[in-house]
């Protein structure tokens, strides 16, 4: 198969809104491998270099008559040049979104195929951090449960009214096991609609939540 590969070099990207409002990377390409209609793969898997630079020396002998500076087009990247592929509809996606918010982060192209892998936020400039988070943040929505303030019910289905760090609303819990336990102290509630809400701390909420929310266990 012919492929491209972009990966992550010293942290050397750009994510940014094209001008149909999709999120793009633009980012250092290994090697121009593959012909026009090539697919685009990325790895950066220490294990997996060794394969990579063989198939590239394969590959690239297949190349040895083809333009130096070319555009090339697929489904997934526009190859500017050597040095650079850009690719378009890519999405952030945490790896650990509740225990581990800020670490193990990648960037994916549109066919789930990895392209960038970002070991922690904190390594990012000022610019990819900001973007980082607000592709982020418009891919999830988990309003976090800060109080129980009262239920219709004690049987499902039943109708929470509950104050979340996005403000109050109303949740209809269709049955107890839409309560998944993910820790001793962490809860995930799923409404009839899809909807997750996190309890990030039970122990930290007031009594009367405590109360009401041992009713369903």
């Amino acid at each position: 198969m012919n492929t491209q590969a972009c990966v992550n070099m010293d942290g050397a990207f750009e994510l940014f809104k094209n001008a149909l409002g999709r999120w793009t990377l633009k980012c250092p390409s290994i090697a121009l491998i593959g012909g026009v209609h090539g697919e685009v793969f990325a790895h950066e898997r220490e294990h997996e270099q060794e394969q990579e630079q063989e198939q590239e020396q394969e590959q690239e002998q297949e190349q040895e008559h083809e333009e130096d500076m070319q555009v090339i087009r697929s489904d997934q990247c526009v190859q500017e040049n050597l040095q650079t592929a850009i690719y378009e509809n890519v999405s952030v996606v945490r790896a650990f979104p509740i225990f581990a918010p800020t670490e193990g982060v990648s960037i994916v192209g549109s066919n789930a195929q990895e392209l960038v892998w970002i070991e922690s936020l904190d390594s990012l400039s000022t610019s990819q951090r900001g973007a980082v988070l607000q592709a982020l943040q418009e891919r999830e929505f988990m309003p976090e449960i800060l109080r129980l303030m009262s239920v219709s019910s004690f049987t499902t289905p039943s109708t929470w009214t509950i104050q979340t760090n996005r403000g109050t609303t109303e949740l209809l819990l269709k049955g107890e096991e839409d309560i998944r336990r993910l820790s001793v102290k962490t809860l995930i509630v799923s409404d009839s609609y899809g909807v997750q809400f996190l309890i990030k701390d039970l122990p930290s909420l007031d009594r009367h939540s405590r109360r009401l929310l041992d009713r369903f266990f």
